[in-house]
């Protein structure tokens, strides 16, 4: 928040003040504000003259408030700290009307406060901020910060360039070029925002580094967490429908592709076998070594047919009354819009050419997509190593998402989603595989490169998203539920 000394900045750098784009302010018929925003309405009742127009010249842009005219800093400071979340800081010149940076808030917690940085202290960008294009300009986002900083001028994208290791303010002014007192105010502000770091005088240590909590999160994996919840963005997010208006929904099944088609066996629908729910979660297990013989394709067609198929299909009504269908399947998914394909790549069955197939869920019926020797045996290396056994297994499933089917009506957790929905569908294959006496093991990781030339997939619009074995099991050895490496579980 302002200090006295910070309303009005000596130098070339200016310290600037605004609302967020979406902040508004509303007077009531006595005079009194509230102010509108996202995160919701804040009351301030009716301010002095002078804070009353900086916050009118607020939402139109940044402010400088020293050039406010009988303006009291410690009454706007008392306001300003009743709205966190809502004030965008930028760092302005005297030279030009475009702010160098500015500091947006992306979550109701975002209070930004200047640091104190020495010149001589050892400074870096934070391994975990990431810069990207959005609407035309440079942007810095971190998932630990509650901003995002905006650089609008090229200056600053040359003192980030000279960010990615342990230095300092000096020496940073001395390698881009540029004014020492300017390349201070940016380290400060990004400091400030969270994408730098200060490490400890005299050393190249910096807290983040040896934080044990940091240290066990990725910067990709923390990213992913942090958007694809609430709380820590800005970012559209649910059910927004944002590409209804120029794309067309996403067919709800993939259509079959050309070649031979193998229809496979339709059961009667009731529980396999006779077992209970509760006696298939308590045999499953996991299984890393399996017999010499495999699966039927009668076996399969069992287990595709309770696990995946499709039940029905409906037709759902997105904004501006656009339809489009969906399904009903035997595991679930968000909006019955089941993205997820399934590719068995078949290493060894009694009745079923070795082969890549594809699976249709409204036919029921498997279609040959490849017969290439190199391609079948490299799908199923892959699988043995993740097995962790000295051969393939019979059978691998391997798992694609159609990535715009979520994300036509999805926001931010669309493929996050995804990955919720492979699991759903892995443990919907075990039970139903532990019914029929099957053996499964769900495996962590595959080869993306590998699957979509395999498959012949549109990358990215279909990608790989998870993996899972079959077989009949070799003995009761071989079951076990321990997890190991890079190994299935």
């Amino acid at each position: 928040m302002p200090s006295d000394a910070d309303t009005s900045r000596p130098g070339p750098s200016l310290s600037l003040w605004s609302f967020r784009d979406d902040v508004t302010i509303e007077t009531a018929e006595d005079g009194s504000l509230t102010i509108l925003t996202r995160w919701g309405d804040v009351p301030v009742g009716r301010p002095a003259p002078a804070v009353e127009e900086v916050l009118h010249r607020m939402t139109y842009g940044p402010v400088a408030l020293g050039n406010v005219a009988g303006l009291d800093g410690r009454a706007l400071r008392s306001l300003l700290d009743r709205l966190p979340g809502r004030i965008v800081r930028s760092l302005g010149s005297r030279d030009s009307p475009v702010p160098l940076l500015s500091v947006q808030p992306v979550s109701p917690l975002g209070v930004f406060e200047l640091p104190e940085v020495a010149e001589d202290q050892p400074v870096r960008l934070s391994r975990f901020a990431f810069a990207h294009q959005r609407d035309g300009e440079l942007v810095l986002e971190s998932p630990l910060s509650h901003h995002r900083v905006v650089l609008h001028r090229p200056q600053v994208s040359l003192v980030l360039g000279a960010l990615p290791r342990a230095t300092t303010v000096v020496e940073v002014a001395r390698r881009v070029g540029l004014a020492l007192p300017g390349v201070a105010d940016v380290v400060t502000y990004l400091v400030g925002a969270g994408m730098v770091v200060v490490g400890e005088a005299g050393t190249s240590r910096f807290p983040e580094d040896s934080d044990p909590t940091l240290a066990m999160w990725s910067p990709y994996d923390l990213l992913f967490h942090s958007r694809s919840r609430l709380g820590t963005h800005d970012d559209p997010a649910g059910a927004t429908f944002r590409h209804v208006a120029a794309l067309p929904p996403p067919a709800a099944v993939k259509p079959a592709p050309a070649g031979p088609r193998i229809p496979m066996y339709r059961p009667p629908v009731s529980v396999p076998h006779g077992m209970t729910l509760t006696e298939a979660v308590d045999r499953r297990r996991s299984t890393r070594t399996f017999a010499e013989a495999a699966p039927s394709t009668r076996e399969l067609g069992e287990l595709l047919f309770h696990a995946a198929r499709v039940r029905m299909q409906t037709v759902a009504t997105a904004p501006d009354n656009v339809r489009y269908t969906v399904t009903r399947r035997p595991y679930p998914s968000a909006g019955s819009l089941y993205e997820l394909e399934l590719y068995l790549t078949v290493d060894r069955c009694p009745d079923l050419r070795r082969g890549i197939y594809h699976y249709s869920p409204v036919e029921h019926a498997l279609t040959l997509v490849n017969a290439s020797p190199a391609d079948i045996d490299e799908m199923l290396d892959n699988a043995r190593v993740s097995v962790g056994d000295r051969r393939p297994p019979p059978v691998l499933i391997t798992m694609t998402a159609r990535v715009g089917r979520l994300s036509w009506v999805y926001d931010s957790i669309s493929y996050a989603t995804t990955l919720k929905h492979v699991g759903m569908l892995q443990q919907t294959l075990c039970l139903v595989a532990t019914m029929l006496g099957l053996a499964t093991c769900a495996l962590t990781m595959g080869d993306a490169r590998v699957s979509a030339s395999a498959f012949g997939l549109d990358w990215p619009a279909e990608v790989g998203v998870g993996e899972f074995a079959i077989g009949l099991p070799e003995n009761d050895m071989s079951c076990n539920d321990e997890y190991l490496g890079v190994h299935g579980m």
